[in-house]
């Protein structure tokens, strides 16, 4: 009888005691390894391309580079990888950061019991968003995004520049730069500019410089 390989797992975690609690839970498991364990995104990504895991358990809040950037990256070397965010966050700028990344499901990090589960699920090629926070991703779906000029306007925002140096920076005049920022803070829900900036930070569609 042929010997079924166990699905070998990467955990990507800046908390030690979490990465040893998720990987004495899946070597528990008859059917699943742990193949390594990583405190942040760079090493999320490295230790990706080295051992080639099915499934990566992936923190979005981490080090150097967060969770978002490093499935990017990953995806970008292996277009079919398998990744779960886990994470203690529920707000749904986190979870459509990690779906546009292209992970695979969204459990929260306190939601044990159902985690082998996803794992399975993740591993044989499905999706997995709890009931709950597929509520609160459906509620988001329909707000307006940003076109490229709006971001590269609202960039220029974040760095301090008044209407008058944007206008120059973009070769556009001061009229057009007002209008974009009319309609990113329309887009944003926010009271100002600043806020606009914060948002955005926030949503991941801006980084800090």
């Amino acid at each position: 009888m042929e010997k079924i390989s166990p699905i070998r797992i990467l955990i990507a975690d800046d908390h030690p005691v979490v990465r040893e609690g998720l990987a004495a839970l899946i070597n528990h498991r008859a059917g699943m390894t742990v193949v390594a364990e990583v405190s942040n995104g760079r090493e999320a990504v490295a230790a990706f391309l080295e051992h080639h895991p099915d499934v990566t358990l992936m923190d979005l809040r981490m080090p150097e580079m967060d969770g978002a950037d490093a499935i990017v990256a990953i995806r970008k070397e292996a277009p079919s990888a398998r990744v779960i965010v886990l994470t203690t966050y529920d707000d749904d700028d986190d979870i459509q950061r990690s779906l546009r990344a292209g992970a695979k499901a969204y459990i929260l990090k306190d939601a044990r019991d159902e985690l082998l589960a996803c794992i399975r699920t993740v591993y044989e090629g499905g999706t997995l968003i709890p009931p709950d926070i597929a509520s609160k991703l459906a509620a988001s779906i329909g707000s307006p995004s940003l076109t490229d000029r709006e971001i590269e306007v609202l960039q220029l925002v974040r760095d301090g520049k008044s209407n008058k140096e944007i206008a120059t920076a973009l070769f556009i005049t001061e009229g057009t730069v007002k209008s974009h920022m009319h309609a990113v803070i329309g887009k944003l829900d926010a009271q100002d500019r600043t806020q606009a900036v914060t948002i955005a930070l926030r949503r991941g569609i801006l980084r800090l410089s």
